[in-house]
């Protein structure tokens, strides 16, 4: 398989461009490689598809987003899929047919390479809450959604039973009707959609009495969606054709999943890594010994500290952070332990007594060294 290029440099363009920048490289590349004006080539042919899924992808902000912090690794499949590999050249001519100034084809080449049109509903979109154990872990939550359905009386066809379709008298059963108009570089043919049949070729003669001719109801349905462990707040989960269905046997849109966090009581969200405030009593901090910490997996670890620890001191236990979404990255983050200690606001006579007998010795006298080094590790976890 042919290594895939950047898709910046496909189309020519910094990493800063603006969208009209990106718009305008994208229409001069699929001009010059468009196959009506290179039938037959094939190397033009995936240059033109290149660019479209190179414009497919960076002029939309979610897209290019994922892809400027994932690259050609990112979340796939059913978050955030580029798909453009998948891409067909009526894919092509049906999504970017505007940037050549038709409504709906890429006009002035020659004859019309659309067929009659196929109807998408309509994207859902939902938010989901989410524990920091699910997103640890990954859920699948099940939602019911109310929303367009293929009709249950004509099946999608929008037709009562026995009626045919027939072909559409403006545009003869191509879906498009053409414009040609004169210009000062001479002929100018421009494409859109056929507005008797609305691009489908052919019209109904006994429109289905249930649901009026555009073949979908309203109606619910549970859907199950599937949330990959290590998602973030703000993360949208893409669920496809889960969607409104499309009129008369269409393809039905996608549901769009927007991923919010719940506040967690005892760990704090660093990226992957999870943060953990260790609030160590005095004794333990002064003689060393064993303490438990807990972890997003709900089990405690057990771990030794030095006699002398100091408030301020971090520990990091590898991997027992968050997951990278998916796999992507280095495995899973890290579960920071900050090391505070706990001084008492009362004291019984015999405490004040028992501390009173330490105020002048040198061990419980801080110097400027180790004042120093506990705000050096202060300094050294946030840089």
């Amino acid at each position: 398989m042919a290594q895939k290029r950047d898709y910046y440099e496909v189309l020519g363009v910094d990493k800063n461009a603006t969208e009209d920048q990106i718009k305008k490289a994208y229409r001069t590349i699929a001009i010059k490689y468009h196959p009506d004006r290179n039938p037959g080539n094939k190397e033009a042919e995936e240059k033109f598809k290149e660019a479209a899924e190179a414009y497919d992808v960076l002029h939309d902000p979610q897209k290019r987003q994922q892809y400027d912090q994932f690259g050609f690794d990112g979340p796939k499949g059913g978050f955030g899929g580029f798909g453009g590999a998948s891409m067909n050249m009526d894919d092509i001519f049906s999504m970017f047919g505007d940037i050549f100034g038709g409504h709906a084809g890429f006009g002035g080449f020659g004859g019309s390479r659309r067929g009659p049109q196929v109807h998408r509903g309509s994207d859902l979109r939902l938010k989901v809450k989410l524990s920091l154990q699910e997103i640890a872990h990954g859920v699948t939550k099940k939602f019911k959604v109310r929303k367009d359905i293929t009709c249950s009386h004509c099946h999608g066809t929008g037709a009562e039973a026995g009626s045919t379709n027939e072909q559409c008298p403006t545009c003869h059963g191509s879906g498009v009707i053409t414009h040609t108009t004169q210009s000062i570089f001479g002929m100018m043919q421009t494409q859109g959609v056929c507005p008797t049949c609305n691009g489908e070729g052919s019209v109904i003669k006994n429109k289905c009495h249930h649901c009026g001719g555009t073949g979908v109801e309203k109606g619910e349905e549970v859907v199950e969606i599937k949330i990959p462990a290590g998602v973030a707040e703000g993360m949208i989960v893409n669920v496809p054709g889960k969607g409104n269905a499309g009129h008369h046997k269409g393809i039905s849109g996608d549901i769009q999943v927007f991923v919010e966090e719940e506040e967690n009581t005892t760990f704090i969200r660093d990226d992957n890594n999870l943060i953990y405030n260790l609030l160590l009593d005095f004794p333990t901090a002064a003689l060393g010994g064993e303490v438990e910490i807990p972890t997003i997996e709900g089990n405690k670890l057990k771990v030794k500290l030095e006699a002398g620890t100091q408030p301020g001191k971090t520990l990091r236990l590898r991997g027992k952070g968050l997951p990278a979404v998916q796999g992507y990255g280095r495995g899973n983050g890290d579960l920071v332990v900050n090391i505070s200690v706990y001084i008492p606001k009362y004291l019984s006579r015999e405490e004040k007594e028992a501390i009173e007998k330490f105020r002048d010795s040198d061990n419980f006298k801080g110097d400027a060294a180790t004042k120093q080094s506990i705000f050096q590790r202060f300094k050294n976890y946030f840089s």
